[in-house]
């Protein structure tokens, strides 16, 4: 797991930090469409999950995106669950966000869940027939890279980079509602 600098991302009038990856996500040169930005809040019964999986999916077909959808649906889905498991909402804190990133065609995808908990996520051994306990696990093998950036006062952002095959999405994207670049609420 590691940290990485913050970026900021205005949504809807209120802004929260992006973390921004190691690797991939900055575009040799800017082109129409890009960045795509997409977020939600889903709000803090566990049954949103199923909800932050369409939104996922919906977006990175939109994006065409679709060789690693499968992948970014499941570490959005295990990001999400760790969050409203074990992040207690905080004084000052945001609520539990998801975002989904891509600063150009042919760059590395980042998936990010925000909540209000300071304490980073910390992988457990699992005994194989434990029920839960393996998220992180999941996550460290599917995603390209991952970890979690502290925000003083606000708690953390746990994210996870995914590379984009080569030729996986458009230089142009889609125009019309819900276009990359699209901020959800």
């Amino acid at each position: 797991m590691s940290a990485c600098p913050l970026i900021k991302a205005a949504d809807g009038g209120a802004t929260w930090p992006w973390p921004t990856s190691p690797a991939g996500l900055t575009a040799p040169a800017p082109r129409p469409g890009f960045p795509r930005v997409a977020t939600c809040t889903p709000g803090t019964d566990l049954a949103v999950v199923r909800a932050a999986r369409a939104f996922t999916r919906a977006t990175l077909q939109r994006w065409g995106l679709a060789d690693r959808c499968d992948d970014i649906t499941l570490v959005v889905s295990e990001l999400l669950t760790n969050a409203l498991e074990h992040a207690a909402p905080q004084p000052g804190g945001w609520p539990v966000r998801i975002g989904l990133y891509q600063s150009g065609p042919g760059t590395a995808v980042l998936c990010a869940v925000a909540d209000a908990s300071p304490v980073p996520p910390a992988p457990v051994p699992v005994g194989h027939l434990a029920e839960s306990g393996r998220g992180l696990h999941v996550i460290e093998e599917i995603s390209d890279s991952w970890g979690c950036t502290a925000v003083p006062s606000r708690g953390k952002v746990v994210w996870a980079t995914f590379e984009s095959p080569a030729g996986s999405c458009s230089a142009i994207p889609p125009a019309g509602p819900g276009g990359p670049g699209v901020r959800a609420g």
